[in-house]
């Protein structure tokens, strides 16, 4: 009989052929039991060699790969509907994380059923992994490395597909309208900064960000910044 896993890592990439072998390398490398956590890795149509990149971890990860581009929130919500575990959380392609990252956020979540996710602080590192600044994830959260239990999610109604932009935002004011999110002071997540980071695209963000006002009003969107 299979094993079911505990924790479910969800990664959504698109043209990361550049990233995403460190990112899968630090999922694997994990401290945490193996069999009991699985890594799904959503390729959104990607059009580099990314595909290629998956291969070569083919026996150890579960990959879905898109005939058409749905953008990051429908990729994400793919992996999240395949997931067989009862926490999940996503990992952006081009970032990676410490040894103990899933031991520690899935401990806090095991131990303390009445935490509704659990956060870690992360360290922004540049192109050739320097690290650039150790950051509070309470005071600048971003939205990925944010551990979840998945029923809360569904019922949630997961990401908005229509925030190709913001869509962690969005997910996070309407989380918190009735969960909270309880931060892990441990620098335990790698961000990558880049210059084909999805945030560099300031009209799209721009956009997006006007869109996340009409729908939930400016004050609200600036106190969960």
């Amino acid at each position: 009989m299979p094993n079911i896993p505990t924790v479910s890592l969800v990664v959504a990439v698109r043209n990361q052929e550049r990233y995403i072998g460190r990112c899968i390398r630090s999922i694997l490398n994990q401290t945490y039991p193996r069999e009991d956590y699985e890594v799904i890795v959503v390729d959104d149509a990607s059009t580099d060699r990314t595909r290629y990149a998956l291969e070569l971890f083919d026996s150890e990860i579960r990959v879905i790969h898109n005939a058409e581009r749905k953008g990051l929130p429908g990729s994400l919500n793919i992996g999240i509907k395949s997931a067989r575990g009862r926490f999940v959380v996503r990992i952006d392609g081009d970032d990676y994380v410490h040894v103990e990252y899933v031991n520690v956020l899935s401990m806090h979540l095991t131990l303390n059923p009445w935490m509704d996710a659990v956060c870690c602080d992360y360290h922004l590192v540049g192109d050739n992994e320097q690290v650039l600044e150790r950051i509070n994830s309470a005071e600048r959260p971003i939205g990925c490395g944010i551990m979840f239990r998945i029923d809360q999610l569904v019922e949630l109604g997961l990401y908005d597909e229509q925030f190709l932009s913001h869509e962690d935002r969005d997910l996070r004011i309407r989380f918190l309208e009735k969960h909270q999110i309880h931060r892990v002071a441990l620098p335990l997540y790698r961000y990558r900064r880049h210059d084909e980071n999805m945030t560099n695209n300031h009209g799209e963000m721009s956009q997006y960000l006007k869109e996340l006002e009409a729908k939930h009003g400016a004050d609200k969107v600036k106190g969960n910044a």
